[in-house]
């Protein structure tokens, strides 16, 4: 049984059965869609939340100050030795299913069955944090133009009872509070609409998004640059390198997305080519991008300052610092925009996660792990809509009665794991298959895998204790449900087996 466990799968077979007439997906998508893509699942809640509490810290750890500049640096290399390493999986084995289908090749099933369940707290359970947290800023936004969303219908049960007088004024149903964050659920509703209907569509839904939110982030940086007092940045790292660390262990949330890009390899039409340029592409431009809204932020608002502003300041960073600026004209309207560039962000995050999630359920569902109604394909849109609309609803029906209750640490800590596996598999696959053809090669093997461990492993220490525990759980879960379905159901158990 032991031996049964770490199965490996060849990586041609892999490739074969993604040409299986009733599991193929439709292959529509260029280099520029597969960037676009990837920008659009990196810059999101990140970048338009996270950069307040990474600087100014919290309760739970230091912030990193000015330094917030060094800490992007750190995750976005970590990231890279990643990234590197999922460029030649990518280019290699153009299948749906990401990390999960690289460990099925190279660690064994059991691995890919982990990975697979792992991905889960990536991609639904973090879209559920991210569509409360879209619900938020969207109701702020239609707020500025006189529209009022109702609380009873825009927050979950347990924050309404710590609210005054909300319980009790909120519409009942045989003496039941109706409460629910119905924003949330229509959100998370027509992006799957959207999904389900195409590929195409989604790539250019998300491209004109990321567009958008490229243009904000700009407007952010060119305005701010003009309020920045280089004397902000003194001192440059007021809890020194372990503000530094912690600083990196929060923002990596505005990192994770990249990774996303290799779900939709089976949907690429050169993915040998397009894969690795969309992986690396979209994370360059995105660390850029990052140093340089970081570099403003900090040199907008003392260190001081952000220790001191409330909470909901700093969950709202950058309008907040575009208020502390006090831009004399056109002020309203800029942070308006910016955060108008929040809600977009955010809803571009939501589709391309809400795209990768279903995508890697049909793959463990192609091989048996999972139900056979999970791999099944629109016969006219070429979507793996089963698993779209199941998606959505769980996410959906989830983010209206629930809290966002640290999701991001949960998060980084499911999607870092699943980096060091993948770096892990580029390691063995190349003393196992060393004159297999790459396209695109990782460089300086095993050195670039084994600093890609190491640096994501030294994230996750900066993670607290109870997400350890509460990843544990999930992990336990998982097994639960591999061995009771999964071991016994899997396309190389029936072969193994007839063999």
């Amino acid at each position: 049984m032991f031996k049964q466990l770490f199965r490996t799968k060849s990586l041609d077979a892999l490739v074969k059965e993604g040409e299986e007439p009733e599991h193929q997906l439709k292959r529509v998508l260029g280099s520029f869609d597969v960037v676009m893509l990837g920008i659009g699942a990196i810059i999101g809640a990140g970048i338009f939340a996270t950069i307040g509490t990474a600087a100014a810290g919290d309760a739970m750890r230091p912030g990193a100050g000015p330094a917030l500049m060094l800490s992007f640096v750190l995750t976005g290399i970590a990231c890279g030795f990643a990234a590197l390493c999922y460029a030649e999986f990518a280019s290699m084995v153009p299948i749906s299913g990401s990390a999960y289908t690289y460990s099925y090749g190279t660690l064994g099933e059991l691995v890919a069955w982990i990975i697979g369940w792992d991905l889960i707290i990536e991609y639904a359970v973090g879209n559920v944090a991210v569509a409360i947290s879209w619900a938020n800023y969207f109701k702020t936004l239609v707020s500025g133009f006189g529209i009022n969303i109702p609380d009873w219908m825009s927050i979950d049960y347990r924050t309404a009872a710590k609210i005054p007088g909300l319980l009790e004024n909120a519409p009942h149903i045989l003496g039941v509070p109706i409460v629910f964050n119905f924003p949330a659920f229509a959100i998370v509703a027509l992006i799957t609409l959207v999904l389900v209907i195409g590929i195409k569509e989604s790539s250019r839904t998300t491209t004109v998004m990321v567009i958008i939110k490229l243009l904000v982030l700009g407007l952010f940086i060119v305005v701010g640059f003009y309020h920045v007092h280089p004397s902000n940045w003194v001192p440059f790292a007021p809890n020194g390198w372990k503000g530094i660390q912690s600083g990196a262990a929060v923002v990596f949330f505005a990192y994770i997305g990249f990774d996303a890009v290799s779900t939709v390899a089976e949907e690429v039409r050169n993915p040998k080519r397009d894969m690795p340029v969309g992986i690396i592409g979209s994370l360059i431009v995105c660390t850029i991008i990052y140093i340089l809204v970081a570099g403003v932020f900090t040199g907008i608002i003392p260190y001081n300052a952000m220790v001191k502003a409330l909470a909901t300041s700093q969950s709202e960073p950058l309008t907040f610092a575009m208020q502390y600026a006090h831009i004399k004209k056109y002020a309203d309207l800029i942070i308006g925009i910016i955060a108008f560039g929040s809600v977009v962000a955010h809803t571009a995050v939501l589709l391309v996660f809400q795209l990768g999630q279903p995508r890697i359920f049909f793959s463990m569902a192609r091989d048996g792990l999972l139900p056979k109604s999970f791999a099944k394909v629109h016969p006219k849109f070429k979507t793996p809509y089963v698993t779209t609309i199941l998606t959505g609803v769980a996410v959906g029906v989830t983010a209206m009665f629930t809290t966002i209750d640290e999701m991001v640490d949960l998060t980084n800590i499911g999607t870092l794991f699943a980096f060091i596996l993948v770096c892990a598999g580029i390691i063995i696959l190349r003393k196992r298959e060393p004159d297999r053809p790459r396209a695109f090669k990782t460089p300086w093997v095993p050195f670039i895998p084994v600093l890609g461990i190491i640096s994501c492993f030294y994230l996750i220490l900066g993670l607290p204790w109870i997400t350890y525990l509460r990843f544990a759980l999930w992990l336990l879960v998982g097994m639960v449900v591999y061995f009771s379905y999964g071991y016994k159901k899997s396309r190389l158990h029936k072969v193994t087996t007839i063999n």
